[in-house]
């Protein structure tokens, strides 16, 4: 089986609804890192030398290589990431090799099976 690791760069508000829309369309599990901030086309505004900036997460799925694109594509529709400037990013990394993903292989063939 091959994998891919989906790397979604997404604003707090709307971190679990991209993992919620990743499990529906056949991702497994998800890893959430929490409190990071970046900068996109425009520079945050600043209010007495402070920044006012949003919070961002980083969600990483590993799903196997016959549902990536599906994935991505989901999670961009519900995160706004085509239409909304600022809402995040998604992109997909192979993966040459993993482990400790057995006890998810079973869901995940199954989840092949149906989509096939």
């Amino acid at each position: 089986m091959n994998f891919k690791l989906i790397v979604a760069l997404v604003s707090n508000e709307r971190t679990e609804k991209v993992i919620e829309k990743a499990r529906e369309m056949g991702a497994t599990g998800a890893t959430v890192i929490t409190s990071g901030r970046g900068e996109g086309l425009t520079p945050h505004k600043t209010f007495f030398g402070l920044t006012l900036e949003e919070q961002v997460d980083m969600v990483l799925f590993i799903v196997e290589q016959h549902l990536s694109r599906d994935i991505l594509e989901g999670i961009a529709t519900i995160g706004h990431f085509e239409t909304k400037s600022g809402s995040g990013i998604a992109m997909q990394l192979n993966i040459e090799d993993a482990v400790g993903l057995r006890t998810q292989l079973e869901a995940i063939e199954q989840e092949i099976e149906e989509q096939i």
